[in-house]
């Protein structure tokens, strides 16, 4: 498990770079809809289902007596051995990430240890920020939810654990454009900020939060906050740049996507901040 992990935690930085600066740039529009994610549901047992249906006999014979193993176990260990076993086939055999989180998922809320829920939850909520398929993504969404509360009950002072919550619903099908799932993100980490003004994770997704939902003034306060205290933070650098372009301030929005470069220090990168900064100074 560790290996996906590692995986997953690489993907996600090299995706970060796209997603928060090249995917979102344009704070006037949305490259997710949320009709389409409203309507178009992500059903993972037909996923495996056809998965299954690509793979060799051995491997399908394999996966049906694991599957079986788990509906007539009634010994809890059993099944959470089962669903452990089925993940890794995934991870190793098929490099199949949505099954693999399904059955990370399952095996942990059978085991419903704060560990094991947090630490599924938490490769979700990775795989889900750089997640462009809209279904998937609300799948992942709400998956990491159901776990990150069921983790809270067991350990209902564990901030960090409230902050990865309100992410799931800022991240998640916040950022396709359900507004109501935005501000339940948004009151999430309110909690946390009015007692503790410092954690700069959560003041950073509540800045992520204020461009999702258009509140640009806000968001530029909270930002500001978090690049003061983390300078090095390309995420919240780049989302205070286009919090700043959608309040209509193209001198600092510019200021920091010439920032964001110096802290890539890369061609590609640097071309599509130009390009972005060329459009933001054609704009009326």
């Amino acid at each position: 498990m560790k290996g996906k992990q590692y995986l997953l935690t690489a993907v996600a930085v090299l995706s970060l770079i796209a997603l928060f600066v090249f995917g979102k740039i344009d704070t006037q529009k949305s490259t997710f809809s949320h009709k389409d994610a409203s309507v178009i549901s992500f059903n993972i047992t037909d996923y495996i289902q056809n998965a299954k249906g690509k793979l060799s006999i051995s491997q399908q014979e394999f996966l049906n007596k694991k599957e079986n193993s788990i509906k007539r176990g009634d010994i809890n260990i059993q099944q959470v051995h089962e669903y452990e076993t089925l993940a890794t086939f995934w991870k190793d055999s098929t490099m199949l990430l949505p099954p693999y989180l399904y059955y990370l998922a399952e095996s942990a809320k059978l085991d419903n240890s704060e560990k094991n829920l947090t630490f599924a939850a938490r490769l979700i909520l990775d795989s889900m920020r750089v997640e462009e398929n809209v279904p998937l993504k609300s799948w992942e969404a709400e998956t990491a939810v159901s776990l990150f509360k069921k983790a809270i009950e067991i350990d209902p002072n564990n901030v960090d654990l409230k902050v990865d919550l309100g992410s799931c619903y800022v991240y998640g099908k916040g950022m396709i454009g359900d507004a109501t799932e935005t501000m339940k993100g948004i009151q999430q980490l309110l909690q946390v900020v009015r007692n503790d003004s410092a954690n700069m994770k959560a003041q950073m997704v509540l800045g992520i939060g204020g461009v999702i939902s258009r509140q640009f003034p806000k968001a530029v306060e909270r930002l500001e906050k978090v690049v003061k205290s983390q300078p090095g933070n390309l995420e919240a650098v780049s989302w205070l740049a286009d919090a700043y372009a959608g309040k209509g301030d193209k001198g600092p929005a510019i200021k920091w996507y010439e920032y964001s470069k110096k802290l890539v220090n890369d061609k590609k990168y640097s071309k599509e901040v130009d390009d972005r900064i060329k459009a933001l100074n054609s704009e009326h």
